[in-house]
């Protein structure tokens, strides 16, 4: 993994967030105009920066200029190349929560529906999807969740008796809305990403991840893996945590992109996700689709995770939910996409960079060790703010 390879293209003219592995512990780091800063001394963690009033500006008054070799850093990043006493790239945040809305894009929300008509069988998938694509269409693109059209949908399949859980947070007012992960459990790029052994049936799951500070203001975005295992979740709705919350199951990075006057939420909208998928077996597929083609707008994803309702005082990055979903077959035919050991996915786009991570068991993937307390306690050692 090089520099050119992983950073947005444009990233010595925007305002980044990157957290680092130093050889004194975990450390928040500041990209502008290209050159680098440590806001470890004014705020401890990317949580307390991101609740800034204005976490740029406070780059300019609270970034202490520095010599971090970002090159280097990257490199050192890859699990099979790391030498521990030299600094690496983490996951860009630390005690924002982890999560991660579902069902979002038409065509994952059929790909769910699927899933459970098969009850997690990958044999049955390729029949089972004609049938769906029989009696539904992809006329669902346009429809706007929880409108009096989407009303009107629902009754015509309750009719036919194909109403679906999935269905209902597709395209009904309310979001799927989960926790994908435990605080600081999120693995970066160049790291092992985790898939259980027990799953026959798994893909990644390539997503645009909101960052939101403890207000509810969006303050930036990264790209981010929600690895997931679909014959489990595809068993029952029920087992989401078992499917989602694995070791090393969830990515993030390479670095959150701070919105700015050249970087908005419309960028975020109108961005364009590659993933490709590269098998020790010769495998290969490669796949775009569009963050904008989301059946919610991120902003109302975002408001139904936090609120009146629902706080997160360290703040919280938000998965939207993926525009892919694997079906090109890898092996027999009708068996579709599943995850091998050794497979090196890698989810780009221009003005986020990429974010590059290898498949392997779950528990072949190193053990997470470092939580809260070590984190607190870990900072309290270097006397900085908590």
């Amino acid at each position: 993994m090089t520099e050119n390879a992983a950073l947005p293209e444009d990233w010595t003219e925007g305002a980044f967030a990157l957290r680092v592995m130093t050889p004194e512990g975990p450390s928040v780091f500041a990209l502008l105009g290209g050159a680098s800063f440590d806001m470890t001394p004014a705020f401890g963690t990317c949580s307390a920066w991101l609740n800034a009033d204005d976490p740029v500006a406070a780059i300019r008054s609270h970034g202490v200029p520095s010599a971090l070799d970002l090159k280097a850093a990257l490199a050192n990043a890859h699990h099979a190349a790391r030498d521990a006493s030299k600094p690496w790239l983490l996951a860009p945040v630390d005690l924002q929560v982890l999560k991660a809305a579902g069902v979002t894009y038409v065509r994952s929300m059929l790909e769910r529906v699927i899933e459970e008509r098969c009850r997690g069988d990958a044999s049955r998938a390729e029949a089972v999807r004609a049938e769906v694509r029989g009696i539904i269409g992809d006329d669902l693109a346009n429809l706007v969740p929880g409108s009096p059209e989407a009303a009107r949908v629902k009754e015509a399949l309750v009719a036919k008796g194909w109403w679906s859980q999935y269905l209902e947070v597709g395209i009904g007012p309310d979001a799927e809305i989960f926790t994908k992960a435990p605080v600081l459990s999120a693995v970066g790029a160049g790291a092992k990403v985790g898939v259980h052994p027990m799953s026959r049936w798994s893909n990644p799951e390539p997503e645009a991840v909101m960052v939101v500070n403890g207000r509810g203001r969006i303050v930036g975005a990264t790209l981010g893996n929600d690895v997931n295992l679909r014959d489990v979740e595809g068993r029952s709705a029920l087992l989401l945590g078992r499917a989602k919350d694995n070791n090393a199951s969830c990515a993030l990075g390479p670095m959150i992109r701070l919105f700015d006057g050249g970087f908005t939420l419309e960028d975020v909208r109108r961005a364009e996700l590659r993933a490709t998928i590269t098998g020790r077996d010769g495998f290969v597929l490669d796949e775009r689709g569009m963050v904008g083609a989301i059946a919610r707008d991120p902003a109302e994803v975002v408001k139904q995770m936090i609120g009146a309702h629902h706080q997160y005082p360290d703040g919280a990055v938000l998965f939207l939910g993926t525009p892919f979903s694997p079906v090109k077959d890898r092996g027999e035919a009708g068996m579709g996409f599943t995850h091998k050991e050794g497979d090196v996915v890698r989810i780009a786009s221009p003005r986020f960079g990429a974010l590059e991570n290898e498949v392997d068991r779950t528990d072949e993937c190193p053990p997470w060790t470092f939580g809260i307390g070590a984190l607190m306690a870990n900072l309290a050692r270097r006397g900085l703010p908590r």
